[in-house]
């Protein structure tokens, strides 16, 4: 009986073992149509913990973005196409850029938690990292952010190390101010600025060659005009930081940073 029941204690953990290694281990296409056997838990590290894989050609060769919108959320044309030359400028890969924008039925939410974002990528996602593709996970919301004050409206969140998220609703909100900038700008600046984190920037796994971390804001950068500044994530702070309506640029210091860390 002593033995039946040892037998029948390692076959439950076998069990157990096998549906845990299911739930991480799934059967995907990558970017040629071959089917391969990956990890989703590479694509659910720390922000900038991918930043080296992202930028240089080392490991990657190639980057799929799987971007989604909820319907009556979805980014302009414009932004799209501009962020695929902003990451194009930044990285390293010879394989090539591939964006897939897809719509996704609203979760019904007014307010959403980054706990309930990830909840909703892990239930959509559907690309991770190949043998030669590096996949990013991005998704414009309808709703606004749970951590959001009086004092300042969250227009997106890195919260992965390959996942990104933007508060679409409150961008528009922004936009439709009196003499505020465009939608396409807005979206521009908070899309590029979170991918900036995704890159390691500031200090957030890529090193910085200088001193130019403004640590009273966390992972952002000292200069004013500087894409990295703090106030691209805020409603409120971006409106009173963009001049002439421009999306910012990277500067000499966040630039010279992704260099140092394979990227162009």
């Amino acid at each position: 009986m002593r033995t039946f029941l040892s037998i029948l204690v390692c076959f439950s953990l076998l069990v157990s073992c096998s549906n845990k290694e299911t739930d991480e281990f799934i059967q995907v296409l990558d970017p040629d149509g071959n089917e391969q056997t990956v990890d989703k838990n590479l694509n659910r590290k720390s922000v900038g913990d991918s930043a080296n894989d992202m930028l240089s050609g080392t490991n990657f060769s190639k980057i799929a973005f799987e971007l989604y919108y909820v319907e009556g959320s979805k980014p302009t044309n414009k932004t799209i196409s501009d962020f695929e030359v902003f990451v194009a400028a930044r990285l390293n890969k010879s394989g090539g850029i591939t964006i897939d924008l897809q719509p996704l039925p609203s979760p019904g939410k007014e307010v959403y938690s980054i706990t309930e974002i990830r909840a909703i990528e892990d239930d959509i996602r559907k690309t991770y990292n190949t043998d030669d593709a590096i996949s990013v996970f991005g998704i414009f919301i309808d709703g606004e952010y749970s951590e959001n004050t009086e004092n300042g409206s969250v227009l997106g969140v890195a919260y992965r190390n390959t996942s990104f998220v933007i508060f679409e609703e409150t961008i528009k909100q922004f936009s439709g101010q009196p003499l505020a900038p465009s939608l396409t700008t807005l979206e521009t600046v908070v899309t590029n600025h979170e991918f900036g984190h995704l890159l390691g920037l500031v200090n957030a796994g890529t090193t910085p060659q200088s001193d130019h971390q403004d640590v009273e804001h966390g992972r952002h950068c000292t200069e004013e005009n500087c894409l990295m500044f703090w106030t691209a994530e805020t409603g409120e702070g971006l409106l009173n930081s963009l001049s002439g309506g421009s999306v910012p640029e990277l500067d000499s210091q966040c630039l010279a940073d992704l260099a140092a860390n394979g990227g162009k």
